[in-house]
Formats: structure tokens, C-alpha cells, sequence
């Protein structure tokens, strides 16, 4: 475990090299967007960086960066420079999961408008097809949402409800994930499209397309993939 964070740090600190003075930052949510944000931080608190601010993807990244002394604004309509973030999975095409944390609606709301989107992640993110080893985080309305899930069974047969202890998990949002084990074949963006077609269904964990270049750690060092 402490090897894995070493990784994931050192891919994030190769990721904030790209950051600079009077940029809009995307800042994302997890274990190892965390280390992005404490580097941005740091190189905040050096004077290295000025006139920054960041878009922040979670409550918990918002106050992490409010405390580090970044600035923090809320997404608009303005385009971002640069987010940067984790993935659960990233295949050859730099296509993602995203999710596992929580955060997958607020933080496709906010890498969609990035000029460029980067993530970071250690070796063992990488998978030959999505879904290899992760689930597919679906983000549903509360309301009437076991009648969505039996929709969603329609679509991916396998998966459960996001509950980690006697009640079930609550995004930012106000909503329940849908964890789907996705099938051995599938096309990504038809099934993307038949989710999302979903009554009930608010967002998908699928990241297609979106990610331009990706850090990502090995005990050998880090490689950078890009798109």
C-alpha cells in the first residue's frame, strides 16, 4: 500500500509540472487526485504559482484546496486550461472509469469544459478493456430507484447498490451509485448511450474520449500515454 502511494504521487507531481501561473485548474476527487492538489499547493505557497484558481470536482477537494490556499471557484461556462485527475481504469485508447470516489457527475461536468484533461494513476489502472477490473459507477436519482435498478438490469444484468454500511452510499449530489459489473464484450459507447437513456439514470462512469494524456506510475518509473 505505501508503494502505491508513492506512485501515485509521483505521477501526480509529473502531472502539476504542466500547471501554470493564471491558469483554471480542474482539481479532481481521490486518493490520487489528492496529491495533485497538495503539489499545486505547495507550488502555491512557494510563490511558483500565481493567480491560479481551481475548479474543484467534490466537497472534499474544495476544502482540501481552500486549505492549501488555492483559490476555489465554481464551475461556469468558462473553459478550464487543464483538470487534472484519477481514474479507476484506463485502457489503450485512453478511455476511463471514473467513479469509485463519488464524484463521476461533478467531475464530468468539470473535465468536459478542460481545454485538456490529464490523468494520473498507478500501474495497476491500466486494462486492456474497461470494466476489466473495476465496476461501472452509475449515479441515480433516489427517488423511485429501485425501479431504476430493475431497468438497469435490463441493460447490464450484474451489479448492486452502492451501500457501504447500513444505509446506501449519497454522491454531492443527493444521489445513489449503481456499481454495474459490465459484461466480458461490449461497445463502451452504445452502451453509454443506452444508460444514459436510462429513466432514473443521472450519469455514467464511462469517461470516453475526454482524457488527451496520461502519468502513470510503475515501480520502473513513470510513463507518460497519450492519446
Amino acid at each position: 500500500m505505501a508503494d502505491l502511494e508513492r506512485l501515485k504521487e509521483e505521477a501526480a507531481r509529473r502531472a502539476v509540472t504542466l500547471v501554470r501561473s493564471g491558469m483554471r485548474v480542474g482539481l479532481g476527487t481521490g486518493s490520487t487526485a489528492k496529491y495533485a492538489i497538495l503539489a499545486i499547493g505547495e507550488r502555491v505557497a512557494s510563490g511558483d504559482l500565481r493567480d491560479i484558481v481551481g475548479v474543484a470536482t467534490s466537497d472534499a477537494s474544495e476544502a482540501l484546496a481552500r486549505q492549501l490556499g488555492i483559490p476555489v471557484e465554481p464551475l461556469d461556462p468558462r473553459p478550464l486550461d487543464l483538470a487534472i485527475d484519477g481514474a479507476d481504469e484506463i485502457d489503450p485508447g485512453l478511455n476511463l472509469i471514473k467513479g469509485l470516489g463519488g464524484a463521476l457527475l461533478r467531475e464530468k461536468l468539470t473535465e468536459v469544459q478542460a481545454r485538456r484533461l490529464v490523468i494520473i494513476a498507478d500501474h495497476t489502472k491500466v486494462v486492456t478493456r474497461l470494466g476489466e477490473k473495476a465496476p461501472l459507477p452509475v449515479e441515480i436519482a433516489r427517488f423511485g430507484f429501485l425501479s431504476t435498478i430493475e431497468r438497469l438490469r435490463g441493460l447490464v444484468p450484474g451489479g448492486r447498490l452502492r451501500q457501504p454500511g447500513a444505509q446506501p452510499y449519497v454522491t454531492d449530489n443527493g444521489n445513489y451509485i449503481y456499481d454495474a459489473q459490465l459484461p466480458q464484450s461490449f461497445d463502451p459507447a452504445t452502451l453509454e448511450r443506452q444508460l444514459k437513456g436510462t429513466l432514473g439514470v443521472v450519469e455514467t462512469g464511462f469517461f470516453l474520449g475526454m482524457a488527451e494524456l496520461a502519468f502513470v506510475a510503475a515501480p520502473e518509473g513513470v510513463r507518460e500515454l497519450g492519446r
